[in-house]
């Protein structure tokens, strides 16, 4: 089955040791894409290192929201600078937190809206986490109410992006109302290993409406392992485990579905020089 990673922070400690050999291990196991988001300047630029490293894969340059309160101006025209550089696919991660609530909502907010601008004005589409609190769904109400303002959704937003999606919900959470709007709005959608886990049952209602040509996975590696996958450490090649039930739960074939997918990385994060996986 052909693999995609939509979201992987190899550039991160967890992998500084090995990171040659993961990659390999994730090429063996059919993983034909990988993108690199940051969630700072260090980390962004860090992602940069790993693509050259690793010509194949992409990079993405972004303020995490929970540090949104710590990115002062300086660091802002630094991911603009980043923004503009033909290996980086993608603005993020960025988005809302309310669960852990790091920075201040309105730093937040404040913090997704230059995201959203930077996305619009480059083409490049926008790296959305979104968490709220167990039982409740304001993030999710308010990244949409945030996109709307931005203008996603709107013919122009749409020509901006050339009828690509113009933001990705990154590790897909909460209900299936809030997915359905977000395809609305433009978006396409990525599973990661969080729909095993208890609370994110909708995911499973979620990943059946979303159009072929938008359903993306991914492992939040170092983070979200799936069952199966080792707990300390998740790595790109555990991708196949959540490709798998994405493939059971929309009744698909898995080597269709596996097509697929590369198809909509591709269509998503629009390299014009990408190089062939290994």
């Amino acid at each position: 089955m052909r693999l995609v990673d939509s979201h992987c922070h190899l550039q991160t400690r967890p992998f500084d040791e090995d990171l040659d050999a993961v990659v390999e291990a994730a090429r063996t196991a059919g993983v034909e894409r990988i993108l690199v988001p940051g969630v700072d300047v260090a980390t962004s630029e860090a992602a940069l290192v790993v693509v050259d490293r690793h010509p194949w894969l992409d990079a993405a340059a972004g303020i995490h929201p929970h540090v949104a309160a710590e990115a002062d101006d300086a660091a802002w025209a630094r991911i603009v600078a980043l923004a503009g550089d033909p290996r980086v696919v993608a603005i993020g991660e960025t988005g809302l937190d309310y669960d852990r609530a790091w920075s201040p909502p309105a730093d937040q907010r404040a913090n997704l809206r230059r995201h959203l601008d930077l996305a619009l004005a480059t083409g490049k589409p926008a790296i959305l986490h979104c968490r709220s609190r167990p039982g409740e769904r304001d993030a999710q109400d308010d990244l949409l109410g945030l996109l709307r303002d931005a203008g996603f959704g709107d013919p122009a937003a749409a020509a901006r992006f050339h009828g690509r999606p113009a933001g990705v919900l990154h590790s897909v959470s909460g209900p299936v109302d809030y997915v359905s709007a977000a395809l609305a709005l433009g978006c396409a959608v990525s599973v990661s290993g969080l729909a095993f886990r208890k609370g994110e049952e909708a995911t499973a209602e979620a990943v059946r409406i979303v159009p072929a040509d938008l359903v993306l996975v991914e492992t939040d590696a170092p983070y979200l392992s799936p069952p199966g996958a080792p707990r300390r450490r998740n790595a790109p090649e555990w991708v196949a485990i959540t490709a798998a039930w994405v493939a059971r739960q929309r009744d698909d074939e898995p080597a269709e579905l596996g097509d697929r997918l590369v198809v909509a990385y591709d269509r998503t994060f629009a390299r014009l020089d990408r190089p062939p996986a290994g």
